[in-house]
């Protein structure tokens, strides 16, 4: 079972484990972490799933969407390294995978 580890506003970092098939979103929203607020679902319609991911996975990631790009515009903590958990699939070439969710807007 792949594992991933979040990192929540406070610093702290948490390490899960989950099965494939669902999106980043999912599988840090399933675990209780309150913060991400994913509030239109996985849509990719709102940017609440806004997280920083490790530079080390930025190649194993889909290519981002216009619509991605775009609604991640909107914030103020965009970085290079922003990306949408909604849209990312979670799978076992991400084990091991780090992220950082993003400041609220």
């Amino acid at each position: 079972m792949p594992s991933l580890t979040v990192v929540d506003r406070e610093g702290t970092a948490h390490t899960l484990e989950a099965d494939a098939g669902l999106t980043l979103m999912e599988v840090i929203r399933d675990n209780g972490f309150d913060e991400l607020l994913a509030l239109c679902g996985g849509c990719c319609s709102c940017a609440t799933c806004h997280i920083h991911v490790d530079p080390a996975f930025a190649a194993k990631l889909p290519a981002m969407s216009d619509d991605e790009n775009d609604l991640l515009d909107s914030s103020e903590d965009r970085n290079e390294t922003s990306r949408l958990s909604c849209q990312i699939p979670f799978d076992d070439a991400l084990d091991g995978i780090k992220v950082t969710i993003a400041r609220e807007d």
